[in-house]
């Protein structure tokens, strides 16, 4: 039996999550610093649980539970989302307090009651609804879109927290429960890295979000994956602020493969009239960078360009599958540029051009597209494109 301790984060209130070490790999994002499934058990009149853990993280969980109280005590489990990696332990933890009320949003009930199959007791809160818990009165807000039409946020006024569910995650397995004990450079990475893998095409649902919270008296967000905020609340709500509006940085992303090396070739060129115009260029590989790494530089970046060769008439399969990704997340107000080669046919640019046009992207210059070998004139247009497309910038 494995005996882990709660982490009490306000009087009576305590993390009892699990943390997930192993995990590289979250439905397709890279997680390279691995994750937390956060839980938080509230030690009131009415003992209460917001969320829960992945599966196989429920031993982890209940033992932390166990070091505060039986959980046999719980009465109500707040879930805040639907998720598996949230509700996943519900199952089991209702087994051993069968008693306990689940606390959902309407589409969280409609979601839970069809993946679980059960008929458990059910409690569905609208936004604004309150629920008495002794000392408390616990808020629920709904943030549908945020980023599952079920999710919501659990709001203790007593302790000034925020419960946001995803809202405010990083993809983080730490000892550190608290964001000033790591590095800001890196939450903020992994917050980004978060926000436009997962949250990204929902911008107007986040600003209605942060609207709803704004009037909201917090000096803690504790999100469910990673670090707690305490110290640096007003940063990642401003981070958060920018994602939403698709504000980025004035610099640019090349995303290129290429498969005889003039695509690649046509990258850097391009690269060098970008950097002699002044602005800071990253160039990513589609061979060896994961698309969830490369989708982070695109919230940041307000310039993109994508090379692809042609293959059989279309796009090479790296770029395919990445510009699939990049469709579902719908990043917004980018500049694009697209270029690449072919030996015959040459239809790749085309069909990269159109998928962006679909993004509603400003293009301001015509795609390049080299047949074969660049020769020396076409290498010093490829400078001077990368120069213009810096100017504009």
């Amino acid at each position: 039996m494995i005996n882990l301790k709660a982490v009490e984060i306000k009087p009576n209130v305590f993390w009892v999550g699990g943390i997930d070490w192993d995990i590289r790999n979250f439905h397709g994002y890279s997680t390279q610093r691995g994750t937390t499934y956060n839980a938080y058990l509230i030690k009131d009149r009415k003992i209460t649980l917001v969320d829960t853990v992945k599966h196989y993280l429920f031993d982890e969980m209940i033992s932390r539970i166990s070091d505060v109280v039986d959980p046999k005590k719980i009465e109500n489990i707040v879930s805040n989302h639907v998720e598996m990696d949230h509700s996943g332990s519900l199952p089991k933890l209702l087994e051993m307090a069968p008693d306990a009320t689940v606390i959902t949003s309407t589409r969280g009930e409609k979601g839970l009651r069809r993946h679980f199959k059960k008929d458990w007791n059910f409690k569905v809160v609208q936004s604004g609804d309150t629920l008495d818990i002794g000392n408390r009165t616990l808020h629920f807000v709904h943030i549908p879109m945020v980023h599952w039409p079920d999710s919501m946020v659990t709001y203790s006024p007593n302790d000034k927290l925020l419960l946001p569910n995803d809202a405010f995650g990083q993809h983080i397995a730490s000892s550190e429960r608290f964001d000033d004990e790591l590095d800001w450079g890196i939450l903020r990475e992994e917050a980004a890295k978060y926000y436009a893998n997962i949250v990204m095409p929902f911008g107007d649902q986040v600003k209605k979000a942060l609207s709803a919270i704004k009037p909201l008296d917090i000096d803690m967000i504790a999100p469910s994956h990673g670090v707690i905020w305490r110290s640096n609340i007003s940063k990642i709500v401003e981070e958060y602020s920018k994602w939403a509006n698709y504000e980025s940085k004035k610099k640019a992303l090349i995303v290129y493969d290429s498969m005889w090396g003039t695509t690649e070739r046509m990258a850097y060129e391009i690269a060098k009239g970008l950097t002699e115009s002044g602005i800071n260029v990253k160039i990513s590989n589609l061979k060896t960078n994961h698309i969830s790494d490369i989708i982070t530089d695109v919230l940041d970046s307000k310039l993109i360009l994508l090379g692809s060769p042609t293959l059989n008439n279309g796009i090479l399969p790296t770029m395919g599958g990445f510009l699939t990704y990049l469709k579902g997340l719908r990043p917004k107000k980018k500049i694009g540029f697209v270029f690449g080669s072919y030996g015959w046919g040459g239809q790749a640019v085309g069909e990269i051009e159109k998928i962006i046009g679909e993004l509603s992207w400003d293009i301001p210059y015509e795609n390049i597209n080299l047949n074969y070998i660049p020769d020396e004139q076409e290498i010093l247009n490829l400078r001077k494109i990368g120069n213009k497309l810096g100017k504009y910038l």
